[in-house]
């Protein structure tokens, strides 16, 4: 199959495109390049014969429509957006810009394209999303495909709108689509602004280690190949309109994920004293959600998938792939508010 990947050069999105290569499939990568892309990221691939690079903005409707009638594509999986949530505190326009206009502007580009064709019924459009869309849970619970929405942050509000339209555009204009929310993504090449790689990074080179709060908050951990491998599922087999949750199920508090990683490095690069002295706990985020967690029942039951990297297995495998590539993480330091702490203007 042809996919057209957007988002292609950020962290989920070349690990599908990467993937999606390795598979034998053709790969339309169309990124705008904001300050979280990194072609760096789908290097082992550029020169692959079924890869091609288009440097467009989601917002551009003129350049979608080139696009895609240039490289016709059998789907498109839509994974182009803003999605660091302190960023998105400071900063909200531009969540709303990219993720809700932006994926109202793809959305009708698709639908045109769509259309010209003859509306072939193999035609997929594969919207992305966030376990944050559901809100914070208690102490028990999973969200679930039927979990009404919750979203507590611009980051989040941005996505559950995009949700919507998606959703929208299927039951209006009959566009085939499917839809995932997935749970918090770890692994290789993750953009150094994000929790583990922090952790990691600021932990090799001996300066604190910032925990919000206690560091009491819970998440779901799914390894970032993983994930990648479960698109590439449901766009090429789950059901048209139909929403899959993609869990990691590896839930974890913080404080204990940062512990683990600690240790990791401790063993795998010794120094003068235990990494956990460096934790620092700091002001916490506001309007911080307490914990997520996903029932991945359904993708399990209907597509036959579920995740294969535990998460001790997982962080082992990325604590080394930081450990051997600091030049692609070198470079990624001297960008707009990394290393920086961001989302407190609230």
């Amino acid at each position: 199959m042809k996919l057209l990947v957007t988002g292609g050069a950020g962290f989920i999105g070349s690990a599908v495109v990467r993937q999606a290569i390795a598979a034998g499939h053709e790969v339309v990568n169309l990124d705008a390049l904001t300050y979280a892309a990194c072609l760096d990221n789908v290097a082992s691939v550029a020169d692959a014969p079924g890869y091609a690079f288009e440097h467009v903005d989601i917002r551009d409707r003129a350049a979608l429509d080139r696009v895609l009638a240039q490289h016709k594509p059998d789907a498109i999986m839509h994974l182009a957006a803003e999605s660091h949530v302190d960023r998105s505190i400071d900063g909200p326009a531009t969540f709303i810009e990219t993720n809700v206009i932006g994926t109202f502007q793809l959305l009708e580009a698709a639908r045109a394209f769509w259309q010209a064709q003859g509306q072939p019924e193999g035609f997929r459009f594969h919207h992305v999303s966030t376990d944050e869309v559901f809100g914070s849970l208690g102490a028990e619970g999973q969200f679930t495909e039927t979990t009404p929405y919750d979203p507590r942050s611009p980051y989040s509000a941005s996505k559950a709108s995009s949700d919507h339209l998606v959703q929208a555009w299927h039951e209006t204009y009959g566009l085939p689509v499917v839809m995932t929310n997935c749970s918090n993504n770890y692994g290789p090449f993750h953009f150094p602004e994000k929790l583990v790689p922090v952790v990691i990074l600021n932990a090799l080179e001996g300066k604190p280690i910032p925990v919000y709060g206690r560091g009491e908050n819970v998440r779901d951990w799914l390894f970032v190949e993983d994930h990648a491998d479960a698109l590439l599922t449901v766009i090429q087999r789950g059901a048209v309109g139909r929403s899959y949750n993609i869990g990691g199920e590896n839930e974890v508090r913080n404080i204990d994920l940062v512990r683990m990683i600690c240790r990791l490095l401790d063993n795998a690069r010794p120094a003068d004293r235990p990494r956990e002295e460096l934790i620092t706990f700091v002001t916490d985020r506001p309007g911080h959600d307490m914990r997520y967690a996903i029932d991945p029942s359904r993708i399990v039951s209907e597509l036959g998938w579920r995740p294969s990297v535990t998460l001790e297995e997982g962080l082992r495998r990325t604590v080394a792939w930081y450990l051997e590539n600091t030049g692609w993480w070198q470079a990624l330091r001297d960008r707009a508010g990394v290393g920086q702490r961001l989302g407190l203007s609230a």
